[in-house]
């Protein structure tokens, strides 16, 4: 009889909060993970050492969503109706507490530094999502950043604020060909090949659309309802090719992103470029890895399901939660790591050579092709496969 290959384990376990884990996000070069929870808990790891290296009450109500803007700067999202952004650099890590909030600390912990606060709506459910201001020069623009959110009036329409001026800059309208009910899921970016504004939205109806900012005004590119349920999540591919959508139901999508209103001689009800009915309800959040390469989603049933963007063939399940996932994130595939790929693996045999056991340390952390799902246990399972 063949012996079956025994399923993945996963690599470490995080444990500390007292509630279940709704955010995960890979920040500063994959040194840190960064996990919120339903009670507004922030813990940030070291994935050098696997322990915490701050840890606050950032919000009253649940974490919708956590990423960094630059090196030195943290955004959360929760359902407290706020959006805040942090000063939270190593340098700030060293008088942060520690103290996981499933234990008690000594002293009160403090929080980092609060640079801004915005008040949003939050009934949606739904996350932020963010891209830094293009500019004329070839100078660095991470320091203006774009955020997007639901409108705070009408839960169809997404606002556009700027930082670090805290204005709103934009409201994206909804489509009035389709009832779309309120917004679940949004990206926002500028589309490489014109660098217009493009906003991406999901809906609680099912229904997905694309809507970009010209001279003229927004203009709608393309409008889909390959859902029966409100859509959960979506994920970008990093070249602004393709996207793809979760739901509620069992069904993923994959969409594509016209470059222009100029480029459509369709019918504005599109259609996606495949969907894949998966027989797993509930996939709450997905995540396209920086490769573009594989996609995850984190499910209602425990389990975090990995899936080829080309094909949208299942590629792995991966089972340790006994409850719920609701978060997943892929740490970046750095290029310097690509590229030793290519060379063989005799530069970085040489190059671990060279390396003090720390530093060896600090590099596989900030290499490994890490996986994390958060779940409804408060537990964080990390994840080294594909």
């Amino acid at each position: 009889m063949a012996s079956q290959e025994a399923p993945p384990q996963p690599a470490y376990i995080l444990r500390g909060h007292g509630a279940q884990v709704h955010s995960t996000a890979f920040i500063r070069g994959n040194s840190r993970l960064v996990t919120g929870d339903a009670e507004g808990w922030i813990v940030v790891w070291s994935l050098e050492i696997k322990r915490p290296v701050a840890v606050w009450r950032a919000h009253e109500g649940a974490i919708l969503g956590a990423d960094a803007w630059g090196v030195d700067k943290l955004i959360t999202h929760g359902k407290d109706n706020q959006l805040i952004v942090w000063k939270v650099s190593e340098e700030d890590e060293k008088s942060m507490s520690v103290v996981l909030p499933v234990d008690e600390p000594p002293e009160p912990r403090r929080q980092p530094w609060l640079l801004h606060m915005l008040h949003v709506n939050t009934m949606n459910f739904c996350s932020f999502a963010q891209t830094s201001l293009l500019s004329d020069g070839n100078s660095d623009y991470s320091e203006e950043l774009l955020v997007a959110v639901p409108n705070t009036l009408t839960s169809e329409t997404v606002d556009i604020f700027h930082f670090p001026s805290s204005e709103r800059r934009h409201t994206a309208p909804n489509n009035s060909s389709f009832k779309g009910g309120m917004v679940m899921a949004i990206s926002i970016f500028h589309h490489p090949g014109t660098k217009l504004l493009t906003v991406i939205a999901g809906y609680e109806s099912g229904h997905t659309s694309i809507s970009q900012l010209s001279s003229s005004g927004w203009k709608s590119l393309y409008i889909s309802q390959p859902h029966t349920q409100p859509i959960l999540s979506l994920g970008v591919n990093p070249t602004k090719e393709f996207y793809i959508t979760s739901s509620a139901d069992a069904v993923i999508a994959k969409h594509p992103i016209p470059a222009s209103a100029e480029n459509i001689i369709m019918a504005v009800e599109s259609r996606p470029l495949k969907t894949v009915q998966t027989k797993h309800s509930g996939q709450q959040d997905l995540k396209i890895r920086s490769d573009g390469k594989i996609y995850a989603t984190a499910g209602w049933d425990s389990k975090v399901r990995v899936y080829s963007t080309k094909s949208m063939k299942e590629l792995a399940v991966l089972k340790w939660h006994k409850e719920g996932s609701y978060a997943v994130a892929f740490a970046d595939v750095q290029d310097e790591q690509v590229q030793g790929e290519r060379s063989g693996e005799q530069s970085l045999v040489k190059k671990m050579g060279t390396m003090t056991v720390k530093e060896e340390r600090i590099w596989k952390s900030k290499n490994t092709h890490w996986i994390a799902a958060g779940s409804k246990d408060g537990k964080v399972s990390l994840w080294d496969i594909y």
